[in-house]
């Protein structure tokens, strides 16, 4: 079994990947399916990777809703026609900083 600082080092990557792919803003990621692509693809591994995180990693930062990012994962994955990009840019605005600066401290406390 792989430990969770793996893990946490692999979801801070996805999001620096994400947060390259979109540099160019909003409107560029609503007009490119190859970003639109790119980001999707990115969370749907940092998804997988939060659910591999141990339950006490979890339990210790409540503050992020676990469940909620399993369950977009699971959007993506089984309903992906159903993926509202919108939604998608929102969560990488207002999201995707709080996932960023639990994982580094996260990572500090290990």
């Amino acid at each position: 079994m792989k430990d969770d600082r793996l893990y946490l080092i692999h979801i801070g990557e996805c999001i620096e990947r994400i947060g390259r792919y979109v540099e160019d803003g909003e409107v560029t990621f609503m007009q490119s399916l190859l970003i639109q692509d790119a980001v999707l693809r990115n969370l749907q591994t940092l998804s997988e990777s939060t659910q591999r995180l141990s339950d006490k990693q979890k339990e210790l930062h409540p503050e992020i809703d676990w469940r909620r990012i399993a369950g977009f994962r699971n959007v993506i994955v089984h309903d992906y026609l159903g993926v509202d990009i919108p939604h998608v840019w929102d969560i990488i605005a207002r999201e995707l900083p709080m996932l960023k600066s639990t994982v580094m401290t996260m990572l500090e406390e290990i």
